[in-house]
């Protein structure tokens, strides 16, 4: 029997504390519940190890099932059921059908499931991002949301969400707009909103 679709609900006394100790530490959130059962996190800009922290606050705080995805490799028994019971997906990137196959599938089998991505792949500077999330966005057919970590307004938010449409530079041009006001916590270490040509 599959578990039930979550919602927002009020939370638990312990996660209402846990983003008053954002709130201490200067941090505010901005979060709206995704619109959809199945979607994809987009992180950026991600340029420090602070971004783990905030972001794990952030999403426990609110009470937000998410997952994030690694290699099959990363996924030893007898961890592996401890790893996929907090979010991990293992994915086979040896085979032949490669990673959007493999994670369009997934969505297919879940009830609910809402990938975290950090499109640049790396805390360093790059001069384009991965466009795994675009391609994967447009298979699964599920929306984005525009997740941040403002370190100029300190704070953490996802309350934006778009559907790309597949014309590519009409969808990086919204994510160089709805970024382009937001700062990580290195700003030359930000990735230019590009993809590999």
């Amino acid at each position: 029997m599959e578990k039930p679709v979550p919602g927002p609900r009020p939370l638990a006394p312990w996660r209402r504390a846990l983003l008053g100790l954002l709130r201490l530490f200067g941090w505010k959130t901005s979060f709206v519940w995704p619109p959809a059962p199945k979607g994809i996190i987009f992180l950026y800009p991600h340029t420090s190890n602070w971004d783990f922290p905030l972001g794990l606050a952030f999403r426990i705080g609110h009470d937000l099932p998410a997952n994030w995805i690694g290699k099959a490799e990363m996924f030893p028994r007898p961890f592996r059921r401890f790893l996929e019971r907090v979010g991990g997906i293992p994915v086979d990137r040896s085979r032949a059908t490669g990673f959007i196959d493999a994670m369009v599938r997934e969505y297919q089998h879940r009830n609910w499931m809402w990938v975290a991505i950090t499109p640049e792949g790396t805390r360093s500077r790059t001069d384009h991002l991965k466009s795994g999330f675009y391609k994967l966005a447009l298979a699964a057919n599920v929306p984005v949301a525009l997740a941040y970590i403002d370190y100029g307004s300190r704070t953490v938010g996802m309350d934006t969400y778009v559907r790309f449409t597949g014309d590519e530079q009409r969808d990086l041009d919204v994510i160089r707009q709805f970024y382009s006001t937001r700062r990580g916590c290195k700003p030359e270490l930000a990735g230019d909103i590009r993809f590999k040509r």
